[in-house]
């Protein structure tokens, strides 16, 4: 039995941020990000998606009434392409052993969370915290709370639910990190972030095409969060903030579920942060954070 022992996942996690933060890489690609993104974006693909309109749907059909719901954020989890989804449990639920055909990732966003091999001790984890389930890797998932949501997201679909007799060994391990395990970097130890912005960033993953991270902005942050990616979904976790569209200079509310996106180099304008934010981001490309003097 694999155990998903907590200062392995920690060591894990720190060797990734390492990984991702080496200096001049880092310089060369602040520098790279900061000359594209001074260029006008004459066609901003910025889209924001409100938590209240996610469309629930069972994620486990053959469960019937005991499934858990599902909402799609991006992608299709029934098709073969990456995807990002909420998962919804009812406080109590706990589902019998069994495997995925796909390695997954999770954040949790509201409610206890544990997700960990049949037989081991629970390990409850709250909003913040971040997981990943290897493929063929029997394993359960059990909640507790009024309301328990997490973020999850795949490479590759489609996301199967299949019986432990269909277990296989991938070669990967399992990583379970705590919200209070996550390690934080400011200003001096990443160039993503500028100096009076007072934001944080903890990098969580790499494949070498696309990167996951935390980012953690302070209540009353006012500013831009500027991205070059192909591909930025960000999803918000924690905190409630006020969203400017470009297009048409609308201002949306996102609260945790809610989260916005780009399909090209795009420039993420906050008005306003009501109170501390912790957002999950996806992306192909590099960010900016930074802070704005004048008012929006």
């Amino acid at each position: 039995m694999k155990q998903r022992i907590l200062c392995v996942s920690l060591i894990a996690a720190v060797l990734l941020m390492i990984s991702c933060n080496q200096s001049n890489q880092l310089k060369s690609e602040v520098t790279n990000t900061n000359s594209k993104l001074a260029e006008k974006i004459e066609n901003p693909t910025n889209k924001v998606i409100l938590a209240s309109e996610i469309k629930w749907e069972k994620l486990n059909p053959a469960r019937g009434d005991q499934s858990p719901k599902a909402g799609t954020i991006w992608g299709d989890r029934n098709d073969t392409i990456p995807t990002g989804f909420l998962a919804k449990f009812v406080d109590g639920f706990s589902s019998p052993p069994h495997i995925h055909n796909v390695t997954y990732r999770a954040v949790v966003i509201k409610g206890k969370i544990h997700n960990d091999d049949p037989k081991a001790v629970n390990m409850w984890m709250g909003s913040g915290s971040f997981w990943t389930q290897p493929k063929g890797e029997s394993h359960i998932t059990a909640a507790k709370g009024e309301e328990n949501i997490a973020l999850v997201e795949i490479d590759k679909g489609p996301y199967l639910v299949k019986p432990v007799d269909k277990s296989f060994d991938s070669g990967e391990l399992p990583i379970n990190i705590d919200a209070s395990n996550v390690v934080w970097l400011d200003h001096k130890k990443s160039n993503w972030i500028a100096t009076e912005s007072n934001a944080t960033i903890s990098f969580l993953w790499d494949d070498g095409n696309s990167k996951g991270i935390f980012v953690k902005l302070p209540k009353d942050f006012k500013g831009t969060l500027s991205t070059d990616g192909s591909v930025l979904h960000s999803v918000i976790i924690e905190g409630n903030l006020q969203y400017i569209l470009p297009q048409n200079k609308e201002t949306k509310k996102l609260n945790p579920g809610s989260s916005f996106h780009a399909t090209d180099k795009a420039i993420h304008t906050i008005s306003e942060v009501t109170s501390d934010v912790l957002m999950y981001i996806r992306t192909n490309g590099s960010i900016r954070i930074k802070k704005s003097l004048k008012q929006f």
